[in-house]
């Protein structure tokens, strides 16, 4: 995860899948991996694909399901990314998961449940970089 934080995906991508070729049932592995790509690139079939395989493993994981609803995000499924983002969150309240319901119900019309979600959030999380930074961009418009 330190090539990510270095801006460096292809050393993330590549250990991680070193790690999975290793363990194909790592399903941390498997959501990371799914994740960074929904997040850093424009595959997103394929990390569908990968999130997918781990919710197979951890069904029950609510970081998982999240990841579930930002790919589907992403793929501009926006009805099922809220219903993922929206279990999810009430299984883990969480600055992340809040920040990407927040997200996509913003740019799916409901702003005010946007904001009321990003303030519960702020509350728990007040120094949350992920929180401010999705505010900032999206109240700025």
């Amino acid at each position: 995860m330190t090539g990510q934080r270095f801006g460096q995906l292809d050393i993330l991508e590549a250990d991680l899948r070193r790690v999975i070729e290793l363990d194909p049932d790592n399903a941390d592995a498997l959501n990371a991996l799914g994740y960074t790509l929904t997040d850093q690139t424009n595959r997103h079939e394929e990390a569908l694909e990968l999130i997918e395989k781990a919710l197979t493993i951890k069904p029950d994981e609510a970081a998982f399901i999240d990841s579930l609803g930002w790919v589907q995000y992403r793929l501009n499924n926006f009805e099922m990314a809220l219903t993922y983002l929206r279990r999810a969150y009430e299984m883990f309240r969480n600055d992340e998961i809040a920040a990407h319901l927040g997200e996509v119900l913003w740019v799916a019309g409901d702003k005010s449940e946007a904001n009321q979600i990003w303030e519960e959030a702020l509350e728990l999380a007040p120094e949350s970089e992920i929180l401010k930074n999705v505010i900032q961009r999206f109240r700025a418009e």
